[in-house]
């Protein structure tokens, strides 16, 4: 507005000037253009105002009108220029201040299984935001990097090189939490998760999380965060579907056949940490040895002979739940739940089972807008 205002001035100014007939000056009576400006006859230098000002006006001039009306025109320019410049700047460094520096205070650790779901539904998370960190592979063999550590799985998030987060959707939801509200540090946050024991359907005793699909934060930020009637309720039940079901249709997809057990295990043991002789033994030993567990994994959750065909579902239906109209769970930027999908998914990259999901079911587009979010290559 400022500047709107500025260069309407100037070019009235502009005009009056080129409108004034061309005069000649005689004397310090006759001031061109007859405009009356505060100190439009003073000028600066080194022979002091006075003879300055009395050079200037008592000098012959033709065309005089012409000469000011473009000076006014190439100075108020500037002037405009300058003013916007000066705005914009001022407005940018207003909305730099006013925007948080996400994650700019945490130092971030990840002890990982690159080809482990859960600990690509971190990385997917905080690629995403933007937050750095630094990861550690671990031997899933010996696991001697988090032999420090009483809980024995992966993912383990190190904040600040003291404080320990533990499982993904845990982790996922307190540096969210966190992200949105700035109003507590992660060890507090960290207390609305509590751990308990407890068991799970084979009767054997597990560590569970309390709350670890819910974001903590006020209502203010809960109606910003979750601006639709049902999209905090759908985020939650799409985050569970992730860990719940999708994540176990991924192992008896990838050792499927023989092949494929070999070509999955020769892209674990690529990608992970192994030594030379626990490699060659995980390859085909693993791999020999997932194929057999992988129809155990069939059975104990019901999935189809072919259980492409319950992978094939599991996509369609989640693609059919964002709907047609939205180009991520979340609208038009991903969610939690679209995070996590994507995380569970993206570990069958480079193998048959995620080829010919991407061929036979309608995720792909999906897909490529999550590799784009995340910045991942496509």
């Amino acid at each position: 507005m400022m500047a709107a205002a500025c260069a309407r001035a100037l070019s009235k100014v502009a005009r009056l000037v080129l409108d004034t007939p061309t005069c000649r000056v005689t004397n310090t009576a006759a001031l061109v253009p007859k405009i009356s400006m505060r100190c439009q006859a003073r000028a600066y230098g080194t022979g002091g105002a006075g003879f300055r000002a009395r050079t200037l006006l008592s000098a012959p001039v033709r065309g005089s009108g012409r000469v000011l009306g473009c000076a006014f025109l190439l100075g108020g320019g500037f002037g405009l220029y300058q003013t916007v410049k000066l705005t914009l700047q001022r407005h940018l460094a207003e909305e730099k201040s006013d925007a948080p520096e996400l994650g700019t205070d945490l130092k971030l650790t990840l002890y990982q299984y690159k080809t482990c779901p859960f600990c690509s539904k971190v990385r997917a998370f905080l690629d995403y935001h933007g937050l750095p960190y630094e990861i550690v592979e671990v031997n899933p063999v010996m696991r001697q990097e988090i032999k420090w550590s009483t809980y024995r799985k992966v993912p383990i998030l190190m904040v600040n090189g003291t404080l320990q987060l533990n499982d993904s959707s845990v982790i996922i939801s307190v540096l969210k939490t966190y992200l949105v509200s700035r109003e507590k540090t992660i060890s507090e946050i960290l207390s609305f998760y509590p751990e308990m024991k407890a068991k799970n359907d084979r009767g054997k005793d597990v560590i569970e999380f309390g709350n670890k699909y819910w974001v903590m934060v006020r209502d203010t930020d809960a109606d910003h965060l979750y601006p639709g009637k049902d999209t905090r309720k759908e985020e939650i039940k799409w985050r569970k579907w992730a860990d719940e079901w999708l994540v176990h249709l991924i192992s008896p997809n990838v050792y499927r056949t023989p092949t494929e057990a070999l070509a999955s295990f020769d892209y674990i043991v690529r990608e992970g940490k192994f030594g030379t002789f626990e490699g060659f033994f995980a390859k085909y030993f693993g791999a020999a040895a997932m194929w057999i567990i992988s129809k155990r994994l069939k059975n104990r959750h019901h999935l189809q002979d072919d259980v492409r065909q319950d992978l094939y579902k599991a996509v369609n239906d989640w693609v059919l739940a964002i709907g047609k109209n939205k180009k991520f769970m979340g609208g038009d930027q991903p969610n939690l739940a679209d995070l996590a999908v994507f995380g569970v998914l993206r570990v069958m990259e480079g193998l048959q089972a995620f080829d010919e999901m991407m061929e036979h079911t309608k995720v792909k587009n999906w897909y490529r807008r999550m590799q784009k979010a995340t910045q991942q290559e496509s």
